[in-house]
């Protein structure tokens, strides 16, 4: 039974194959006449992209993505770089008033704040021993001008000796200069004003006793003032008088042009710096005395200068470098051009070396670029 199922089964499978035969031949030929129908369709098509590559150069090239930047042609301009120091405002009239003798405050005749005129008294020591003194001193100088008048014409019509006439002068003469000494003791008892200007501060008390040099007033003048600044020695000789100083009041927040009026020729030992003065304008009078006050002082200039925005200088191992922006066929391409740079100031930089007017140099987008980079300029408008 079995020999007889096998049997079967060789038959199906013989019969099966004997069917396939036709159709595998009839795929065969179907799949030639395709390869031959291609091959002449990539000819046609090689044929095609040659003619329209002749007729378009741009056709078929794969379009590469360029960098969009800003650029700027260089140029010669005017640079120049400042320095900042500090500074304050001083007065030429900024004192304290004391007294030359000694004696007692009897009154105080001006309040702080007060405007005060040169001249004018501002206190009054108690003075009366001083009169008392002169008062006495005047009686005897009365009876001494009488003798020494008399002695003088006695001497005249050569009656009595010289000697008692020189006595008689010179007593008088002594007793007057002992008066001029009394009286200008009292005017000093009286305390004046050394010039126009106000009552800063008022240190004296009525009743205190007033010794030569113990301050009693501060007079301030706000108007003869200046700005006295330290300067280190490294710039002997690049300042001048006459100088344009730009002078900025922090406190004010406010900023005036003004000019250098001295420069010192001493160099501090503490320090190493030496003084210059630079003059308040007239009519500025919203200043007041030990005011900071920050000064910029030009120490170069160059009229002619090649300068880029600081931003755009970039480094690699061989030193500093920008990206100029050249032409490579009808396309733009970034290429680095080493650099010898200068003094930097106010977000530029001067360039010494390896950068010539005219050459346009990548600003903006400048930190996306690489050597060789496609670049797109993008317009300013």
């Amino acid at each position: 039974m079995k020999n007889i199922l096998l049997l079967i089964g060789l038959i199906v499978i013989v019969a099966t194959g004997c069917d396939n035969k036709p159709e595998v031949e009839k795929k065969k030929e179907e799949l030639k006449n395709a390869q031959s129908e291609l091959k002449g369709l990539n000819a046609k098509i090689s044929t095609l992209e040659k003619e329209i590559a002749t007729l378009d150069p741009t056709f078929g090239k794969k379009e590469i993505k360029k960098t969009l930047i800003t650029a700027f042609n260089v140029e010669k301009t005017y640079f120049e770089h400042k320095v900042e120091v500090r500074g304050s405002v001083e007065s030429r009239k900024n004192v304290t008033v004391s007294s030359e003798i000694p004696g007692k405050i009897k009154s105080i005749l001006v309040k702080e704040g007060q405007k005060v005129q040169k001249g004018q008294t501002l206190l009054t020591l108690d003075a009366s021993i001083i009169r008392n003194n002169i008062e006495e001193l005047e009686t005897s100088m009365e009876l001494s001008k009488t003798v020494y008048e008399r002695q003088a014409n006695l001497w005249k019509k050569n009656i009595g000796t010289e000697i008692q006439y020189l006595q008689s002068k010179n007593n008088y003469e002594s007793l007057e200069r002992k008066l001029a000494t009394l009286n200008s003791q009292l005017d000093q008892a009286i305390i004046k004003s050394p010039f126009s200007g106000s009552i800063d501060e008022i240190i004296a008390k009525v009743g205190e006793i007033a010794q030569p040099g113990m301050p009693l007033f501060r007079v301030v003048n706000p108007e003869d003032v200046y700005i006295k600044s330290d300067v280190s020695e490294r710039f002997i000789g690049v300042f001048k008088s006459g100088d344009e100083v730009e002078v900025h009041f922090p406190s004010q927040n406010k900023t005036i042009v003004s000019n250098i009026t001295s420069v010192g020729q001493v160099i501090n030992n503490q320090n190493r710096t030496f003084e210059i003065q630079v003059a308040v304008p007239s009519g500025f009078s919203s200043v007041r005395p030990n005011q900071v006050v920050v000064l910029k002082l030009k120490d170069y200039t160059n009229e002619e200068a090649i300068t880029v925005p600081t931003m755009v200088i970039l480094k690699d191992s061989k030193g500093s470098y920008v990206f100029s922006i050249v032409k490579d066929g009808s396309d733009l391409v970034a290429k680095k051009a080493h650099i010898e740079t200068g003094i930097s100031y106010n977000n530029f930089t001067e360039i010494l070396n390896g950068v010539n007017p005219g050459q346009r140099i990548a600003n903006k987008g400048v930190r996306d670029l690489a050597e060789g980079v496609l670049v797109s300029i993008q317009s300013n408008k």
